[in-house]
């Protein structure tokens, strides 16, 4: 980018404010949508229809009290939500919202910056904001965290390598790493030939690589710690999670966080798979729609249709068990991305060449490796086998046996041995009648505790 330094900081603080103003939105839209699905009215008091509720709420959590656990690593703990925050507007930085504009006179793209390998910095910076979860249940000194943030290290070791095989395969097609050039690329259409028809179709990718579309989709809803992947966080198991010891700003920062970085991961979605800020029409219909500031209505409204998808999960599906979740991630995901990557390459192999017979065979052998992985990999129930012997359960569930003798207290039988203590020395030290009768009530008080 050779915009001059002013522009640039423009640039940065517009990207910053544009994205508080989507987090902000995106918290009424889902509690709005989410109250449509379960038939309440939702927030509608603050503002025309509830708008400033998110920013009122915002408010009311900046001035709560800052509670700092006293077993917690102070440095680490005020760190990690900077770490998470930081890193979750930083991969935003890379995301094209639009064609080459003319802002008072310089031209200049509708993209904070750009280069050969901006894709891997969202990447990157995904996986490093993650490090600011795992640190703060770490440094939290409570085990609800500490939890947590091991939930939140898997988490992102499985589904980072499917999201980076859905994404390889993005590379392997349009042969580019810049999200710049990747929206060029699916802005011209794919001539096909099929059965002596000619057809064009769109050049976005989820057409093309629908399987990798799909799988990107399953795993960034992961990657970002939400319903019905959201074990990180699990209140019915881990009360907060990794932020259960986090209150006031430091909580709002991890909150604020996993809002960006939804909004992030449905961007590089749009900018991947669906065109990024090109219209969902044939240019040919309205050649001006791809031209000045209107692709911005385009790029966004795709946006908003990821983040619809997020809160129709979380409104409908729920929290899947946490070894179905790893399942998922490593017996299904990993391998039908590896399978589609290798039919993907003699595909490509097959068109280079020049023939139709590679091709025909790559389909055909990758179809049959794609069944058999699906076939192999798929999540199967053993069937239900009845109990050799009855069940004596109530309503055929176990519960404990219910002669249980329950033993005694530790601190009960503390607090008695020093009387007995006493007792003994007196019996032993005694004489005449105080000794015969300091020694029978010794006597009398083992015989009563041995009862």
């Amino acid at each position: 980018m050779n915009d001059p330094i002013w522009l640039m900081l423009v640039k940065g603080v517009l990207v910053f404010v544009v994205l508080v103003l989507l987090v902000l939105f995106t918290i009424w839209f889902e509690r709005r949508i989410v109250a449509i699905m379960q038939v309440r009215p939702g927030p509608n008091r603050n503002g025309p229809f509830g708008l400033l509720q998110s920013l009122a709420d915002g408010l009311k959590l900046a001035f709560k009290e800052d509670i700092m656990p006293r077993t917690a690593d102070k440095v680490v703990f005020i760190a990690a939500p900077i770490i998470a925050v930081s890193c979750a507007f930083t991969a935003f930085a890379v995301i094209p919202f639009g064609p080459e504009v003319s802002v008072f006179g310089i031209e200049t793209e509708l993209q904070l910056t750009d280069f050969e390998v901006s894709v891997l910095v969202i990447l990157a910076c995904s996986a490093l904001g993650v490090y600011g979860i795992v640190l703060a249940g770490w440094a939290s000194g409570s085990t609800y965290s500490l939890l947590g943030a091991l939930r939140a290290a898997a988490q992102v070791i499985s589904y980072e390598i499917a999201l980076g095989l859905a994404v390889l395969t993005v590379f392997f097609q349009s042969q580019l790493m810049s999200t710049g050039a990747i929206v060029e690329a699916q802005a011209e259409g794919i001539p096909m030939n099929i059965g002596g028809l000619e057809l064009t179709l769109p050049g976005w990718y989820f057409l093309i690589l629908a399987p990798s579309f799909v799988i990107f989709v399953i795993a960034m809803v992961g990657e970002t710690n939400r319903a019905p992947f959201d074990m990180p966080e699990a209140e019915s198991e881990l009360v907060a999670g990794f932020a259960t010891e986090y209150s006031s700003l430091k909580y709002a920062s991890f909150f604020l966080a996993e809002y960006v970085n939804m909004v992030t991961m449905s961007a590089l979605a749009v900018t991947l798979f669906l065109g990024g800020w090109a219209a969902p029409f044939p240019n040919s219909w309205w050649p001006a729609a791809n031209e000045g500031f209107l692709p911005l209505v385009w790029f966004f409204g795709k946006v908003m249709a990821f983040l619809f998808f997020y809160v129709w999960l979380r409104g409908t599906l729920p929290r899947i068990r946490y070894d179905q979740f790893m399942r998922l991630g490593w017996k299904v995901l990993v391998p039908v991305s590896l399978v589609w990557l290798l039919v993907l390459a003699a595909m490509n192999i097959g068109l280079d060449a020049g023939n139709d017979l590679p091709t025909r065979i790559a389909f055909a052998g990758g179809a049959a490796i794609v069944v058999m992985a699906l076939i192999f990999f798929w999540p199967t129930r053993k069937p239900y086998e009845p109990p050799a012997e009855p069940d004596a359960g109530l309503g055929g569930f176990p519960v404990p046996p219910l002669d249980l003798v329950v033993p005694p207290s530790p601190r009960s039988l503390t607090e008695i041995e020093p009387a007995s203590a006493t007792a003994t020395a007196t019996v032993a030290n005694g004489s005449g009648a105080n000794g015969s009768a300091d020694a029978s009530n010794g006597s009398q008080s083992t015989s009563r505790r041995e009862e």
